[in-house]
């Protein structure tokens, strides 16, 4: 009876917190699958059901399709880049050198920056007329004039991934270099000892060490970057020519730009299916990875 009553009462205290997700997250999410399979448009009176036809018409789009595209390359090159900038930053910051807490503290600030901040200093950066960028190259005889380096299809989305990078890689540093603190000193000392070259001391004594907070780290990233907007937004709009429109950027233009409110909606549970698949695939990774260190 007294468990009885301690789970009754587990519930109820709990019942606040449900009734909370039931309405900013259940809700919304049944009405905008009941919203995708309508025509409905966002100022519009009335909608029509009209089934799986969006999804169809979204699936079989080539519009949708490099659009995908384009937002996996950039999930992959940025969180690549990221992944790779962030390790090396923490090794360098976990070794001992004079000034080595200034330098760590001046490594957030990337980070702690606001993207919408972070986006504005780089499309200052990369203007075609007073931009830093420009001005440096051309000093430097690197190029033989300004450069609209967000205007051109072919540099925009490199332009965008340095950005990108640039604000996030701390927070791989971060989290690399709160786990390389848990590794052994003695064992590295060993390692020293063999004659271990740095990049074996890395593959064999510290990766191992470090695999699942560097795990954590690209479950987060990856997530972020393929659902990313703000600094695409802020920086380009999606142009020129839709070479850096990502999903995001096209479920928003859909909904409200077209007013297009059921193919918008049925745009984002894919979003939502995509991001949720790479989750899952992510879980199940971290879940061997625990398994195989244990």
């Amino acid at each position: 009876m007294s468990g009885s009553w301690l789970t009754t009462r587990a519930w109820l205290l709990m019942l606040p917190l449900l009734m909370i997700i039931i309405l900013v997250i259940g809700w919304p999410l049944v009405d905008t699958v009941a919203l995708s399979f309508t025509d409905a448009k966002l100022l519009g009176e009335g909608s029509r059901f009209v089934g799986v036809d969006n999804y169809t018409k979204i699936l079989s789009s080539s519009s949708f399709q490099k659009t995908l595209a384009t937002t996996a390359w950039f999930a992959i090159i940025s969180v690549a880049v990221e992944m790779v900038v962030g390790i090396l930053a923490a090794l360098l910051l976990n070794t001992q050198f004079h000034g080595r807490a200034f330098v760590r503290a001046l490594m957030i600030l990337p980070w702690a920056l606001p993207t919408i901040v972070n986006a504005t200093l780089w499309r200052l950066i990369y203007n075609p007329e007073y931009g830093a960028l420009n001005a440096a190259l051309t000093q430097l005889s690197l190029i033989s004039g300004y450069r609209s380096w967000l205007g051109e299809p072919a540099t925009a989305m490199t332009a965008l991934i340095i950005a990108d990078c640039w604000k996030n890689f701390p927070l791989v540093a971060l989290i690399a270099l709160a786990a390389l603190q848990s590794v052994p000193r003695d064992v590295i000392a060993a390692s020293l000892v063999d004659g271990a070259s740095a990049w074996k001391r890395f593959r064999i004594v510290i990766l191992p060490y470090i695999a699942g907070p560097l795990m954590v780290a690209l479950v987060l990233r990856t997530i972020e970057a393929f659902k990313v907007f703000d600094i695409i937004w802020i920086m380009t709009r999606g142009g020129p020519a839709n070479s850096t429109r990502t999903l995001s950027i096209m479920v928003y233009q859909e909904a409200f730009s077209f007013q297009r409110a059921g193919t918008g909606a049925s745009l984002a549970l894919l979003v939502t299916l995509i991001i949720a698949v790479l989750s899952l695939g992510y879980a199940a990774l971290l879940r061997k990875s625990a398994g195989g260190k244990a």
